[in-house]
């Protein structure tokens, strides 16, 4: 893990703090009463994509360590953007190895998880599927 340097004071990096506590999503924001940085970072970089993320969502993102890169959200926004205008108003939205259950009508994801983690491969409460 990277130490974080200022003004030649080294300081443990997030994700070493994180590790040495055995802090991991929802442990850590219930510790702290805080939002994690994940949480903040997602809430923003959607933002910018005109998506938003429900609180079990960026819960869900945080616990299961997933980041999402730009091209990733971009990418998730405009799975959205097309599944609203085929008339899909609950769509699952897949991208590379991530599922995202999302809300057209408010354009906010509900949910994430890892493709891998779904044991029986089953989405439910949906009207379509988008993959992007």
């Amino acid at each position: 893990m990277a130490k974080v340097n200022v003004n030649n004071t080294s300081f443990p990096s997030i994700e070493e703090l994180t590790e040495r506590y055995n802090l991991k999503g929802s442990a850590q924001k219930a510790l702290t009463g805080q939002r994690t940085f994940a949480e903040v970072l997602t809430e923003k970089q959607g933002e910018e994509f005109g998506l938003k993320f429900s609180k079990h969502a960026k819960e869900r993102l945080s616990d299961r360590n997933i980041n999402l890169s730009t091209s990733q959200l971009n990418r998730l926004s405009d799975g959205m953007e097309r599944a609203e205008k085929k008339g899909i108003n609950d769509s699952l939205v897949m991208i590379d190895n991530l599922a995202f259950i999302v809300n057209t009508r408010s354009s906010t994801v509900v949910t994430a998880m890892d493709a891998s983690e779904s044991n029986d491969k089953v989405f439910s409460n949906i009207d379509g599927a988008v993959i992007a």
